[in-house]
This record gives structure tokens, sequence and C-alpha cells, in this order.
């Protein structure tokens, strides 16, 4: 039998952490005014010493060269991997078949490495349509209503660094569904804490996610609504042997209510991880869940 665990509102969860963000902004944003001040009498000054040159005494053909020439004369191990996969081979192909003949297909392209900037798409591809009733019938009665249809949504993603010591990392995704006639916004921020002589690892993580659902129209005027939901993580990490607990709740605007979870996670040698977790349904009952998984790089 699950225990019973209370639920607190979301009010008392989010309210000091906006707080607090605010803070950290006003607190950044007076200094960075102290900063642009203590330098501007200096810039003024030295503003009557710099001489423009004349218009016709402009290299102007710098414009016309290919700003991946600048990464020539630098050796592969100094650019970053990101950026020389970005120049060398954009796009990023994955794709996954399922057993009912549909396949899972993945794109994405990093756009600037500034901020880590990619966009990508996720499809959807369904099963060939059977040319016989007979076989129409045989995958209607093997799949049901569990047929994967064709679909697809479009992203773009940003992660860029954190404020001081408060965060390590903030994470930002936007993300539309024409198919669901669906949109989302999520962002999320996460602070590492390594201890023990580094070899464990508190990874806490905050996330605010915003879903535009567009209704069915009535009478001709269509309507949508928004869907709020925040997320809360904390993982720890076992460096010498792979292991790593997590545990984590989430509440949503059409639950009202905290949803718990917990879960474990294992790494084995050949890129080999199973994963086991229990969470807690809008419900009440657990959703209990077993998995394994395989990657490899080449």
């Amino acid at each position: 039998m699950m225990p019973q665990l209370t639920h607190s509102t979301p009010s008392r969860s989010w309210m000091p952490i906006a707080l607090a963000l605010a803070w950290i902004f006003a607190v950044a944003a007076t200094g960075l005014a102290h900063a642009e001040d203590d330098e501007s009498a200096p810039s003024e000054n030295a503003s009557a010493d710099v001489s423009v040159p004349p218009d016709g005494e402009i290299d102007w053909s710098i414009l016309n060269s290919d700003p991946r020439s600048l990464y020539d004369h630098e050796s592969p191990s100094a650019i970053d991997r990101k950026v020389r996969a970005a120049i060398d081979d954009p796009w990023s192909w994955s794709r996954n078949d399922r057993p009912d003949g549909s396949s899972a297909v993945a794109i994405k392209q990093p756009v600037s490495p500034f901020l880590n900037t990619r966009v990508g798409a996720d499809i959807n591809v369904g099963a060939p349509t059977p040319t016989s009733a007979s076989g129409i019938l045989l995958q209607k009665i093997e799949y049901g209503e569990g047929l994967t249809r064709s679909s697809g949504s479009a992203w773009a993603a940003i992660t860029a660094p954190g404020v001081a010591s408060v965060w390590d990392k903030t994470a930002v995704e936007a993300r539309t569904d024409p198919s669901q006639e669906q949109s989302k916004l999520a962002t999320s921020l996460t602070k590492s804490i390594p201890f023990g002589g580094e070899r464990y690892a508190l990874t806490l993580q905050q996330g605010y996610n915003v879903t535009q659902q567009t209704l069915v129209p009535l009478f001709g005027i269509s309507a949508s609504s928004r869907i709020y939901e925040i997320d809360q993580s904390a993982k720890i990490g076992i460096v010498e042997t792979g292991t790593t607990f997590m545990a984590g709740q989430t509440h949503s605007t059409t639950d009202e209510k905290w949803l718990r979870r917990i879960a474990a996670e294992q790494k084995f040698f050949g890129g080999i991880t199973v994963t086991g977790s229990v969470s807690e349904t809008p419900s009440g009952f657990a959703n209990s869940s077993l998995s394994a998984g395989f990657k490899a790089r080449w």
C-alpha cells in the first residue's frame, strides 16, 4: 500500500523562488549600472584620441569572405566540438522503427555556438496502409487504436549559463505541434553540487512550463486554454558505481495537486542502462515502470 503523501499548495513553492529571482536580477542590474558609470568617464576622454579613417580607405572586401575560413587556422582540438559539428555536418538524423511499421524520425541542427542555439523537428511516420480489405482488417485487429498516425512537431532550444552561484545552467525550449494544435514553452534552471571528494554529485532542477491548447471551434468561434506546470527534481549520482537516485514532484493547473515520483538508474558496461520508477497519478494510484536501454557512439 502506497503511503499517503501530503500535498502543499503551489503558491508556497514558487513564491519564494520568484522573490529570490527578482532580488538576484535587481542586484545584477544595479551592479551593471555601476560598472557602466565607471567605464563611461574614461571612454569619453579617450574618444577624442580615436581617428576614424575615410570611407574610401576602409577595406569592405573582407565582408565577402567565407566565415568558416576563420576556423581553418585553428586545430580541431582548439575548437569546441559543437562548433565543429555545426561546420562539418550541421544536420543530425535519427530513426527508430516500431513493430507496427511506423517510424519515429528526429532531426536537429546547431544554429549558433552562442548560447548553444539549435532547432529541430520530431516526426512520426505512420505505417503504410494495406491495399486489401483483409490487410486493413488484420492491421486493425493486431494494433487496434494503438496504431501510430503521422504527425510532427518543430522545436527550438537555447542553453545558457546560470546566474553567479545560484544556478549553473538555464535551458529554454519552444515547441509547436500543428497536428495537435498545441504549443509549449519550457524553461529549467539547474544547479550541480559535487561533494564527497567529487565521488557524488547532487543536481537540483526547477522547471516552469506553459502549454497552450487550441480548442475545437464552437459555432465558428475558436478558443484556447493554457496549462501551467511546475516541476521540481533532485538527483544524486554515485560516480564509482554509475548509480543514480532521483526524486521529484510536478504540479499542474489541470490536476491542482502535487504528483510525486521516485526513480533509480544503473549504468552497466557497454552503454546498457536500466531504469525503474514509481510515480503518482491524478487518480491516486501508483504507476511503476522498468525499462532498459542501450546507447553507443561511433
